[in-house]
């Protein structure tokens, strides 16, 4: 049955107050095709049956796959220190840190953090934090639009659709136009069609955001795009994936001014949309445009060290009006994986670890190439590219059925380009063997003769 904590008259009384007769009317602004109707749900089960019932659901999930898909979201070993710590009962159910004399853990775990990302990426600020890498880059586009005033942003074709699309929502397209940066066929940044969006007179830009590596896996000319969107007065926005940063320049490195990405690679492991990580950083002139909560390190009047809240100027019980902050208790839980992930592998570890895939992805280059899959584009990659295979979709599906699943096709998100239409994008982590490899290059060349 519906629990509610309030009597029947005092919904009543509530609702005369808000002038209404019924609750329906608090969301008539939503249309009514959107409205939840009910739940299409079967009848009630018995415990014993219900328990069958679901096991059988959970049978369809394939554990038996040898995986190279990644599009956003990678396989890496988590040591089983970090699943030991999120467990623990102080910090599965604390909750957010606003008093600082009972929640010195929470804060720590905050500020250690936001400390080792601002090492990892460079910046002078770590955010603290967001839902994923698509809520971090839109939050970035509007920090961009605050600080310079300007309602245009320019976003990379070979930035993750996902994140161009939540950044769309984000935003009114009709008050802040989004336009996007064509690629060339190398896979990586137009320069030459960015300076040229750039330099129109009248619709200045306010930020313009590229990944690094981008969504096709290819290293972008981050230094040349950076000093483009300065020289005209604009934001650079760096997309990053976080394993990467132990092998490439960091963010802060090639003139950055704000860096954002997912933060799942980092301890978190893949589920079904979640929950992820949003990671948002910045330099400090743009401290106080930066959403969510800045945590600092401090000592009492013993001398002792202590954690206080320092900034959260654009939380929503501070500026309600003017509030960017998404913060939640999930994603203080998911950035104290990450913390405990970098603390427990180090910054040898997170080399070792960026490398081996790296080498694990030049294997799977030469295989896949030599059973019929070239790789599409030129331009130097990490651990993930994309490979010619003519019926892509088909192929796909197929491989499947074979036990492998081959990465993901790109049809999916560009079903007009003929190029990508034809194309799989693959990746290779540390945890993807030889062995692994061997067996989608034998099916694949199977398949596709």
């Amino acid at each position: 049955m519906p629990y509610g904590p309030h009597a029947e008259a005092d919904r009543a009384t509530m609702r005369q107050a808000l002038g209404i007769t019924s609750v329906d009317e608090l969301f008539s602004d939503i249309p009514t095709s959107v409205r939840a109707h009910g739940l299409d749900l079967p009848g009630p089960l018995p415990e014993l049956e219900l328990a069958a019932r679901l096991r059988d659901l959970a049978s369809r999930n394939r554990t038996d796959l040898a995986s190279f898909l990644g599009a956003g979201a990678y396989r890496h070993y988590v040591p089983a220190a970090v699943d030991q710590m999120l467990i623990r009962g102080e910090f599965y159910t604390a909750y957010t840190p606003y008093q600082p004399e009972i929640s010195q853990g929470t804060l720590q775990t905050i500020y250690e953090y936001q400390s080792m990302l601002a090492a990892l990426t460079g910046m002078d600020v770590i955010s603290a934090s967001h839902y994923e890498g698509g809520t971090a880059v839109a939050e970035a586009a509007l920090m961009a639009i605050r600080a310079t005033r300007r309602d245009r942003v320019l976003v990379a074709r070979s930035l993750h659709p996902h994140y161009a699309a939540t950044a769309r929502t984000y935003l009114d397209e009709e008050r802040f136009p989004i336009d996007e940066i064509p690629s060339l066929p190398d896979g990586t940044i137009d320069l030459a069609a960015l300076e040229r969006m750039l330099a129109e007179p009248d619709r200045p830009v306010a930020g313009v955001i590229g990944a690094h590596p981008n969504v096709f896996g290819c290293l972008e000319p981050m230094a040349q795009a950076a000093a483009l969107a300065h020289a005209a007065g604009a934001l650079f926005v760096a997309v990053v994936e976080p394993v990467s940063l132990a092998v490439l320049a960091p963010p802060a490195a090639y003139g950055a001014d704000i860096a954002a990405g997912e933060g799942q690679p980092l301890g978190i492991p893949l589920g079904f949309g979640g929950p992820y990580l949003g990671i948002l950083g910045a330099r400090e002139p743009l401290i106080r445009q930066i959403p969510g909560r800045l945590v600092g390190k401090t000592t009492d009047l013993e001398g002792r060290t202590a954690y206080v809240m320092t900034l959260r100027a654009r939380e929503q019980d501070i500026r309600r009006e003017k509030a960017a902050s998404n913060i939640c208790t999930n994603q203080a839980l998911c950035a104290l994986a990450a913390t405990v992930y970098l603390s427990t592998i180090g910054p040898r570890g997170l080399r070792d670890t960026a490398a081996l895939g790296a080498a694990r992805a030049r294997e799977l280059e030469t295989a896949l190439a030599a059973a019929g899959a070239p790789r599409i584009h030129t331009a130097p990659y990490l651990n993930e590219f994309a490979v010619r295979v003519p019926d892509a979709p088909e192929v796909h599906r197929r491989l499947l059925e074979r036990g492998v699943l081959a990465g993901f096709p790109l049809a999916t998100w560009y079903p007009d380009d003929p190029v990508l239409a034809e194309a799989l994008l693959v990746c290779a982590t540390e945890v993807t063997t030889p062995g692994e490899i061997g067996r989608f290059a034998a099916a694949l060349s199977e398949v596709i003769r």
